[in-house]
């Protein structure tokens, strides 16, 4: 269900509980939903449904089905995969877990989605095999208990996350890819990753940036739909990253780019609907501060306008250079008129 049908259904629903006052009734607590759950358990049938492709297991004499796919069943309890080890791949979105404790028997996990559940947490008994996982649209509320050894990409789409904290790198060596859009961060602090190569933050509140230094891999960073006002906390010791997505914030000066100049490998920006990107200048401004960039916003630049960015940066050196000279020249008459005093 899309966001705009479930407003739909949500608004139609509250007016069927109005009183003949109009009076509305107040929404249930997580712990009343909970209450209200009738419980439903993962049963043989639904396992049978939902299990398919055949593999070998062990020294290769026996068989086992290795994936699973159980969802929108209501499933509140999947304690029966407990006998199920043999399993690899799993998909139990669009039901209504809170616990996910059973899946810590499945030593062979390599593929994890759990999107559109009632989770508060994505805590997990630590899998040594399970190389992606996916946890959005939950209500998870930090990034604790995550440690599995050969993760490579996490999502956490879609949730209440306001501090990232807990990802260890000593754990986490071969994670590349985090997705956090849409929760409710409002600083990049907690993001020790070395390894990290793409990271999404789109959607969030996040009003400064810090802790980025050591990102010393990343590639794509994508800052869509923030609250950034400046681009103090880039780093020069982040120099793989190529692409940069600042859509969408409070940008106000076309000046701050210049803080990009710390970015060798920059050569993708996007900087559309901020109030920077409303000035005249804006994009022959950015290729002034940043030559090295190959693409503003959408459209790549030509060769007219790298020579025109090229006389500009020029002429602003020769400016430079004059306003140094009459600054040396002014220091020296002054001690000049000082010594005849």
């Amino acid at each position: 269900m899309s966001d705009e049908e479930f407003d739909d259904d949500y608004s139609a629903n509250e007016r069927e509980k109005q009183g003949d006052e109009g009076e509305e009734e107040k929404e249930p607590t997580e712990e009343e939903e909970e209450e209200s759950l009738s419980p439903h358990l993962l049963t043989e049938e639904i396992m049978k449904e939902g299990l398919s492709l055949l593999c070998k297991t062990g020294n290769g004499l026996a068989h086992a089905y290795v994936k699973l796919e159980a969802k929108e069943k209501d499933l509140t309890d999947i304690s029966l995969l407990q006998n199920y080890i043999h399993l690899r791949y799993v998909d139990l979105s669009e039901n209504q877990l809170r616990d996910l404790s059973p899946l810590g028997s499945l030593i062979h996990l390599l593929w994890l989605k759990v999107d559109g559940n009632r989770l508060i947490s994505a805590r997990l008994p630590e899998l040594p095999y399970l190389q992606i996982a996916s946890f959005a649209h939950n209500r998870i509320k930090d990034t604790e208990g995550i440690t599995h050894p050969r993760l490579g990409s996490l999502n956490l789409k879609g949730n209440e996350i306001q501090v990232i904290s807990g990802l260890d790198p000593g754990k986490l060596t071969n994670l590349h890819t985090v997705e956090l859009r849409g929760n409710k961060l409002e600083t990049t602090t907690g993001l020790h990753l070395p390894k990290l190569k793409n990271l999404y933050l789109a959607q969030n509140f996040i009003t400064h940036l810090e802790g980025l230094e050591e990102l010393v891999q990343l590639t794509t960073l994508h800052l869509r739909d923030n609250r950034l006002e400046t681009l103090d906390g880039f780093s020069k010791s982040m120099k793989c990253l190529q692409y940069l997505n600042l859509r969408g914030n409070g940008i106000l000066n076309l000046q701050e780019m210049a803080k990009l100049q710390v970015l060798p490998m920059l050569r993708a920006l996007v900087l559309m609907d901020n109030p920077c990107s409303d000035e005249g200048e804006y994009r022959m401004e950015a290729l002034v501060l940043l030559p090295h960039l190959e693409r503003l916003d959408k459209d790549f630049f030509e060769e007219d306008e790298r020579a025109e960015a090229e006389e500009t940066r020029q002429r602003r050196r020769d400016e430079d250079q004059v306003r140094a000279g009459e600054a040396g020249w002014g220091a020296r008459a002054e001690r000049d008129s000082e010594r005849r005093k």
